[in-house]
């Protein structure tokens, strides 16, 4: 059973990484043709999106899942389709009458937008909410199944024609907001391909729809809560695309294009750098919560507290490998692909936010897959409200790093309460020892590679410093982390086994 989850942890991963690679390109390109103004516009439409999505569809895919995997525990095929029918019915339910309202109603978007450009931008994406949670739903009834090939190649393929169809479409766009435009139709159709091709696999590989009523109620009961978070989350950030610009103004006498164009520098560059674990978290995640949702209900503690240590361990080794890299040459990252000296900034002062976010993330996933969604959404609370009372109070002295110190410090708190919290679900959990050892090689190979970087500083170009320092942190914190028995090579034996 451990051989099938390295297996499918390698599949998630690989597709994972290429499908953010790809869309880390496609945000290489936004920037270079439709500039940190478009940008900016692009984002601030895609977070107040992410805000209905995320209220429709955030806690259902994940609850199907679960409850499939109690189905499955049970020998329950019917159980199955029910779950999956009543996510697509609780997410139409909401979506199709906040789609009419907003369309028709649009005077109502005056409250969610301070700039009027984005309005007629984001009304393009409306379709794609029904289209998208629907999909959202099938989605979950694939992590349900321990489908994960068809869920990672419909993923790559979405993000393949947003790609490849948004480059088409803004391909010598001089106008920011013509730009923004076009790149948001791009996201429309995406969405579209998505929702048609999961539908037709779902029924093709004899999915079906079944009477919903028996699992209306355990859905909502576990959904809300998740969905609350999640909601909350967008929420946050559709209120800090809204609130930052205009502190920044104030603050600091900028116009709201100049606002906005350095809102799109830190959220549209920097952040997704900074984010780039998240998809290998995302990973880890989607492959080992259906597992311990079975263990769960299965009362199978030792196997539970054996995939949580695996997972926290897991998020800890990603951040220790990362953050030495993106604080050594985040400035030559900015430089390179971007072309801008303060996204580059923000990478390198930035980069030792991935650990508590990586803690955050994965324990939060392993909460939620052991019933306690509700636990998760006040500890969240508590994290936002610390991350806004940064902002507020921040901003005029730090401008823009208000965002990135509260940002830090909701992942925090978010990782300490969860973690107090696994210790209790799951006595004698061990990770201590283990994240002291991590910080420890952390710091190390920080100092390794600024040595290094200063050294070639003078004497190599910044795309050659990366291709030289980037590996050979990798390499020493690799050798470090070896050394110190932090990880073996016996998943990977496991993983290319034929037994």
């Amino acid at each position: 059973m451990k051989q099938n989850i390295y297996r499918s942890a390698a599949l998630v991963t690989v597709f994972s990484t290429i499908e953010k690679a790809l869309s880390f390109f496609y945000r290489i390109v936004l920037s270079r043709i439709i500039g940190a103004e478009g940008l900016g516009i692009y984002q601030i439409c895609l977070s107040v999106f992410a805000v209905f999505l995320t209220m429709a569809s955030s806690g259902i895919p994940v609850t199907v899942s679960r409850l499939m995997a109690k189905s499955g525990a049970e020998g329950d095929v019917k159980g199955k389709n029910s779950a999956v029918t009543a996510g697509i019915l609780g997410t139409l339910i909401f979506t199709v009458p906040i789609a009419i309202i907003l369309f028709f109603g649009r005077n109502l978007l005056d409250f969610l937008f301070s700039d009027d450009r984005c309005k007629d931008i984001f009304l393009l994406l409306l379709p794609g909410l029904i289209l998208t949670s629907v999909y959202a739903v099938i989605r979950g009834s694939f992590w349900g199944n321990k489908q994960f090939l068809p869920y990672s190649v419909i993923e790559l393929l979405e993000d393949a024609v947003m790609v490849i169809l948004g480059c088409i479409l803004v391909y010598g766009i001089a106008d920011p907001v013509l730009g923004a435009q076009r790149a948001t139709l791009a996201v429309l159709i995406s969405y579209v391909f998505s929702f048609i091709v999961s539908l037709g696999w779902y029924f093709f590989r004899g999915g079906r729809l079944a009477n919903p009523k028996s699992q209306l109620k355990p859905l909502f009961s576990s959904s809300l809560p998740i969905t609350a978070m999640r909601t909350s989350t967008s929420v946050l950030n559709s209120a800090v695309a809204v609130l930052l610009p205009v502190l920044l103004m104030s603050a600091y006498n900028l116009t709201n294009s100049e606002a906005i164009s350095l809102y799109g520098v830190a959220i549209g560059m920097s952040v997704p750098i900074l984010f780039i674990p998240s998809s290998l978290i995302g990973s880890i995640s989607v492959v080992v919560a259906p597992e311990l949702s079975e263990n769960y209900y299965k009362n199978n503690t030792a196997l539970i507290k054996y995939d949580v240590e695996k997972s926290i361990k897991a998020s800890i080794f990603i951040a220790t490998l990362l953050v030495p890299v993106l604080f050594v040459l985040g400035g030559d990252i900015g430089e390179v692909l971007y072309s801008n000296q303060l996204s580059g900034e923000i990478v390198h002062r930035c980069s030792f936010i991935l650990l508590p976010m990586c803690l955050a993330m994965i324990t939060t996933t392993v909460l939620n897959s052991m019933n306690c969604e509700k636990k998760t959404l006040v500890y969240f609370i508590i994290g936002a409200i610390a991350m806004l009372v940064c902002i507020f109070s921040l901003t005029k002295y730090i401008g823009i790093y208000s965002y990135m110190t509260g940002l830090a410090l909701s992942f925090i708190i978010t990782c300490v309460l969860n973690l107090n919290l696994l210790r209790k679900k799951c006595p004698g959990l061990k990770f201590v020892k283990y994240t002291a050892h991590a910080l420890i090689v952390l710091v190390g190979s920080c100092l390794f590679g600024s040595f290094l970087n200063g050294i070639l500083v003078n004497f190599v170009p910044p795309l050659a410093r990366l291709f030289i320092c980037a590996p050979a942190c990798l390499a020493f914190t690799s050798t470090f982390l070896y050394c110190l028995e932090m990880f073996t090579f016996r998943p990977l034996k496991k993983l290319i086994s034929k037994r």
